[in-house]
């Protein structure tokens, strides 16, 4: 293999990471945009879409192993084809629960419980943190990825009140249990987005520095 050619290896790999990284965006944000609007066609539309950003994981995934097997990579390069594995797992694990914030919009019955209003708060934050992050990816800028990791603080303390606040809810009105847990598991997934993004920008303070770095 040429050195070009090699060069054109990493640097569709790096494409194709950061066009799943788009993918995975517009899952989340669609997602809880359906679950506030209660618009059941656009919770299918994220779930169907969803093996399109799986398609692109497989492909990332050959696109590693091709690097590896056709040519010894330096350290540096290592470190990174090895990282656009790693994200782009966590970037199909952010999807799979933007899927299950979908599949709870399609079976709520009624009106929330509840005018939304820390959870599309919390969804924003995500949001902009998989934004931030991919950008950081991009770029390999160590400081916003911190920076953007650091953030995940304000998820943790919306998903702690507003769970508290559910639970309380139920106690006082058995009627909306069903709907309430569904709005508790749709916390969770945005926590756990939250961390996955904090995942991508460990992963970027890595390729750049080769330091692992506990941002989570």
């Amino acid at each position: 293999m040429t050195r070009t050619r090699y060069q054109e290896m990493l640097d569709r790999l790096k494409r194709d990471v950061i066009q799943m990284g788009k993918l995975s965006q517009t899952a989340v944000h669609n997602s809880v945009k359906a679950l506030k609007e209660l618009d059941m066609e656009l919770a299918q539309k994220v779930i169907d879409e969803d093996e399109v950003i799986d398609d692109c994981e497989l492909k990332i995934e050959k696109g590693v192993s091709q690097l590896i097997a056709l040519q010894n990579p330096t350290a540096g390069d290592m470190r990174f084809v090895t990282s656009c594995l790693k994200i782009a797992i966590d970037l199909e694990r952010m999807s799979d629960l933007a899927v299950n914030i979908a599949e709870i919009t399609v079976n709520i019955e009624g009106d929330h419980i509840k005018p939304l209003v820390d959870i599309p708060k919390m969804a924003d934050i995500a949001d902009n943190m998989l934004e931030q992050a991919m950008i950081a990816f991009e770029n390999n800028y160590i400081d916003l990825a911190k920076a953007t990791a650091e953030r995940d603080d304000e998820i943790d303390r919306i998903y702690y009140a507003t769970e508290k606040e559910l639970i309380e809810m139920m106690i006082d009105d058995k009627d909306i249990i069903t709907n309430a847990s569904h709005l508790l598991f749709v916390l969770r997934h945005l926590e756990r987005i939250g961390d996955h993004a904090c995942n991508i920008c460990e992963s970027v303070v890595y390729i750049a520095s080769g330091k692992r770095t506990d941002l989570n």
